[in-house]
């Protein structure tokens, strides 16, 4: 497949002329100069302005129409993490409020996907604020406790002020310079709209959008970003957009370090930390979902879905090696299930543990009638993993329970059960009896913030190498068909990629391998007097 033509923005490197009629671009880079940063290494604490950074101030101010007007309307600006754009756009949202880009009477917005993003740069431009005690004086800041925040500069009747997409609608206002942070994890187009029919009321103003790399396609950042790119490839004549694409493409080697350095313009710099990266690369090389992260984060490659792969399964198959069943005899055990609907498969897991090693032992169990049909449709060898062992079918067209449960019992009987964790649905049936024979049983809560941690627990073990499976087949497929999707809080949890794809096994170990690394402290108290309730 032929690769598109490059995005990249070597204006900022070449030397090339930036027209400057007016001296707008000298004066937006002087201002800047001017400003103190809390955290700036230069002397006298001056805000760190490096040689890109610069460039990219005189292409926004420098170029003017006929009418002395700012040819540049809308700056698209893709940066991968930890290349300070919080810094720089704090700094652009003070040259339109305290600064020479600043209109009497003006609105300057930071604009985010909720009021704890949105504070995030209104925290920078604070902070570089009251850095400056000249600065300081001259403006009124607002950031009580759950309130509006909001810089005021008298002497102009500017303000600086955030809101968010979570807010009542927008449409009222009539900023003059609008910073649209992270848009690709904006959820709709209403704030989006309301600024920029907000900015058209008014000439020469001026949308910055300042992101990372997103995920998907159907969604506002997606289609302003293909915007973006049509005008950096010359297939769009736009000269009010000006396209900053920092992004590498999907094929390229994420292991490459010249690539990571044409990507994030600030590793010349000290920034993002480059033995971060290489730490950062390292994870990823054996992690399916830290390579889509640090691709998306770390080189802004565009990720075609909201959901990542769990784990390489290359590093999976190392915890293939034989188990010694009959060595695990009355060993402390703790079981998920993960029940079925009465045609689908059903799993348990039993899992050990030994320090930070744990050992899964799975059981599986579908209807035994159509399974040729159903390995057809689910394109996987039902009949041969039943002929090997691997799989039980119950007789009929639907899961017998009483096979599940007889598996659970002859578990309790073998092993020293701690805990038997399901899955709430469908698990009634065999639930109740399990509980009626006062064996520990517990419903295990599918919350994003349980799953999350149990996730984070059963990857550290699959990447230490601390996960014997004994290379089962079903629960590898299992493993391998676990998509991962990560929410706005940075929780995750488990979803499987397509609807013939099944993920029980994966749900059952999850469910047990957490359970047993919290250990017997997390057993109910009744449970140790033989009491157990759930």
């Amino acid at each position: 497949m032929t690769r598109p033509k490059s995005t990249y923005p070597a204006w900022i490197y070449d030397g090339s002329d930036i027209p400057d009629p007016l001296g707008h671009g000298e004066r937006a880079v002087e201002f800047l100069r001017r400003l103190k940063h809390p955290k700036s290494p230069m002397k006298g604490r001056a805000f760190q302005l490096d040689a890109w950074q610069e460039r990219i101030i005189r292409r926004i101010y420098g170029p003017r129409d006929a009418a002395g007007l700012r040819v540049v309307k809308e700056v698209f600006l893709l940066l991968p993490r930890g290349n300070r754009k919080t810094s720089l756009s704090a700094a652009l949202a003070l040259l339109h409020t305290i600064g020479p880009e600043a209109v009497s009477g003006g609105e300057a917005i930071f604009a985010a996907v909720d009021r704890a993003q949105a504070g995030i740069g209104f925290d920078e431009a604070k902070g570089i604020v009251r850095e400056d005690p000249r600065v300081a004086k001259a403006v009124r800041i607002y950031d009580a406790f759950n309130s509006a925040k909001k810089i005021d500069f008298p002497a102009k009747g500017s303000t600086l002020r955030v809101i968010s997409s979570d807010a009542a609608a927008q449409h009222g206002k009539t900023p003059s310079f609008v910073l649209a942070d992270e848009l690709h994890v904006w959820p709709n187009r209403l704030l989006w709209e309301a600024m920029r029919t907000g900015l058209d009321k008014t000439d020469d103003t001026l949308l910055v959008v300042a992101t990372t790399a997103g995920r998907g396609q159907t969604n506002t950042a997606w289609e302003e970003i293909e915007r973006a790119r049509a005008v950096a490839r010359g297939e769009l004549d736009d000269p009010s957009l000006l396209p900053i694409l920092f992004e590498a493409h999907r094929d390229d080697d994420f292991r490459d370090e010249a690539l990571w350095h044409r990507v994030n313009p600030g590793l010349a710099h000290g920034y993002p930390s480059l033995d971060g990266m290489r730490r950062a690369a390292a994870r990823a090389e054996r992690s399916a979902a830290e390579r889509e992260s640090f691709r998306q984060l770390k080189l802004n490659v565009w990720l075609d879905s909201q959901t990542d792969p769990f784990v390489d399964m290359q590093v999976y198959d190392e915890g293939a090696e034989a188990i010694d069943v009959a060595a695990l005899k009355g060993a402390p055990c703790w079981i998920g299930v993960d029940m079925s609907t009465t045609t689908d498969l059903t799993a348990v897991v039993a899992a050990f543990r030994d320090g930070e090693r744990f050992t899964v032992l799975p059981h599986f169990f579908c209807p035994a009638d159509n399974l040729r049909a159903r390995a057809e449709n689910d394109r996987v060898p039902y009949p041969t993993w039943a002929d090997d062992g691997f799989l039980t079918p119950t007789e009929g067209s639907v899961v017998d329970y009483r096979a599940v449960e007889a598996c659970i019992r002859d578990l309790c009987r073998r092993f020293d059960v701690k805990e038997i964790a399901f899955d709430r649905a469908h698990a009634m049936p065999v639930m109740t009896p399990l509980l009626d024979a006062r064996l520990p049983v517990r419903e295990m809560p599918l919350d994003p913030r349980s799953q999350s941690a149990g996730l984070a627990t059963i990857e550290r073990a699959i990447l230490g190498g601390n996960l014997r499976h004994g290379g089962h087949p079903v629960l590898r497929w299992c493993f391998d068909n676990i998509q991962i999707y990560t929410g706005s809080t940075g929780l995750r949890t488990m979803h499987k990629g397509k609807s013939r794809e099944r993920i029980d096994g994966a749900f059952a170990a999850w469910m047990a391998v957490h359970r047993a690394s919290l250990g017997e402290e997390h057993v109910s108290p009744y449970r140790r007097r033989g009491l157990y309730v759930i």
